[in-house]
């Protein structure tokens, strides 16, 4: 049998190539999406620094075999790691997204966009230290939005949760695509591994959900950033590519994994995405709980003044959108962190009781206290269509929660009802000092005082950032 690679004659398929035309022509030109990549560029990077204070996490990071060194690599923030671009988007990517705390998107498909950090600062900074391409750090912010972009448009009006896939296929795709162009792939090699993403057979939502849920949705991202950087390789060595791996009738994307159809789209590619994310900047909470934290975090302050605790709480009611009831309105034994951030009553359990929210919240000794569970047995939820309505409108995309506490002596407080998170487009001038202030703090759990204000005074600077290169910036964040 030939080895040769040959050509297809038939076109690639309309969706493959709106993506590949987006990434290679459309030029970035809003400010806001710019201002807002740079604040989610330095949220991202924290997000992944405080998850180094966790074994879990940091036991799945380093080289792929012990002992294999690369010279000119990929350096992972906080670490003195060196590795290959693939490896080195795993590391980035997998301790970016372990805490659940870095930002988020919700649409018919939810998702957590900057998880393509990890594909594009590793691309970015090993073709920058080899000397293949020099990078900016303003080169990244515009790969960002780009991958955001993708992802987020594709997630609009798309559901994959409903055909049981994972949303991480939408940071594969993305992904692949930036970072194709970033390592220089012409329009046909895009073409061929933007189809090489859609042919892998996409990860499962089962370990996101009962009775599997694991702590594989923690590095899910981590492996789907690895894989897109290694399909642009594979299509920049030359190999073929798939026109219709969506469309093709019995054995494409369409047929086998989306019930026969085809994608829906709200709008065109640009710069939406960034310009809306949503930034996790309180609390390490799934996304459509957020609110709901909020609202328990103001009501136990309220209990406190009456002078009562959880134990006199005798029923907790939630008013809230379908989604949230759909992903983490969950009852019965919650068997690890990876269980309990993603169960709304869990996560309203434990301000009422502590008056916090934090990573370690999740961690077997405080999930031990039995209150928790006791309380979670009394906490309800209620959709309200039109919070449903608010969450799924393009205009406001609210998440929006309310709560009403009742007590033992038949007293009432609530109800408490918020309905745009702190990290919210519409509350950014409340929430970026917050969001710098979460960097910061992030910052501390790493590096000493001299560290932090070095990398300070280039982070926090926006023209001083943007015209850094790149692999001078993370030489700022590698662990001496």
């Amino acid at each position: 049998m030939s080895s040769a690679v040959s050509k297809s004659t038939q076109p690639f398929d309309q969706e493959i190539v709106d993506i590949v035309d987006y990434v290679l022509n459309f030029t970035i030109e809003s400010p806001i999406a710019y201002e807002t990549a740079w604040n989610c560029f330095l949220d991202t990077i924290g997000c992944g620094l405080e998850a180094l204070e966790y074994p879990a996490c940091t036991k799945l990071l380093g080289p792929l075999v012990p002992g294999i060194t690369f010279n000119n690599g990929v350096r992972v923030p906080g670490t003195n790691y060196e590795l290959d671009p693939v490896q080195g988007a795993f590391n980035i990517g997998t301790a970016i997204r372990w805490l659940d705390f870095n930002d988020t998107w919700l649409a018919a498909e939810w998702g957590h966009p900057s998880d393509n950090l990890g594909a594009i600062l590793a691309t970015a900074d090993w073709l920058t230290r080899t000397g293949v391409k020099s990078f900016t750090v303003k080169d990244v912010l515009t790969a960002m939005i780009k991958a955001h972009e993708i992802q987020g448009c594709l997630a609009l009006e798309n559901s994959f949760n409903k055909v049981g896939l994972d949303h991480v296929v939408l940071v594969k795709v993305a992904s692949t695509a930036v970072v194709s162009q970033m390592m220089g792939l012409t329009r046909e090699e895009t073409l061929n591994a933007v189809s090489l993403a859609w042919v892998d057979g996409q990860s499962l939502r089962t370990y996101r959900h009962f009775p599997n849920a694991g702590s594989r949705k923690s590095w899910a991202a981590g492996d789907a950033t690895s894989r897109a950087v290694r399909l642009a390789l594979i299509a920049k060595a030359g190999e073929m590519g798939y026109p219709s791996a969506l469309s093709a009738k019995t054995w494409g994307f369409y047929d086998v994994s989306f019930k026969g159809q085809s994608f829906k789209f709200q709008r065109p590619y640009g710069s939406y995405v960034m310009e809306n994310i949503l930034f996790k900047i309180s609390f390490p909470a799934e996304f459509h709980s957020q609110t709901a934290v909020e609202a328990a975090m103001t009501l136990q302050a309220q209990m406190i003044a009456a002078g009562k605790s959880s134990d006199d709480i005798k029923k907790v009611t939630i008013r809230t959108h379908e989604a949230c009831i759909r992903i983490i309105d969950k009852k019965g034994p919650l068997n690890n962190p990876a269980d309990r951030d993603h169960c709304i009553q869990y996560m309203v359990a434990v301000p009422l009781i502590f008056g916090r929210l934090t990573a370690r919240d999740y961690e077997d000794d405080i999930a031990s206290d039995s209150r928790i569970d006791a309380l979670r047995e009394k906490i309800i939820c209620i959709e309200d269509s039109a919070f449903t309505a608010d969450y799924h409108d393009p205009s406001k995309r609210s998440i929006a929660n309310a709560i009403t506490i009742e007590f033992n002596d038949g007293s009432t407080i609530g109800e408490e009802a918020v309905e745009y998170p702190i990290g919210h487009a519409r509350r950014r001038t409340e929430g970026i000092p917050l969001l710098v202030k979460k960097f910061r703090t992030n910052l501390a759990r790493i590096f000493d005082k001299p560290a932090q204000d070095a990398i300070c005074t280039v982070a926090l600077d926006y023209s001083t950032l943007i015209n850094t290169p790149v692999d001078k910036f993370i030489n700022l964040l590698v662990k001496k």
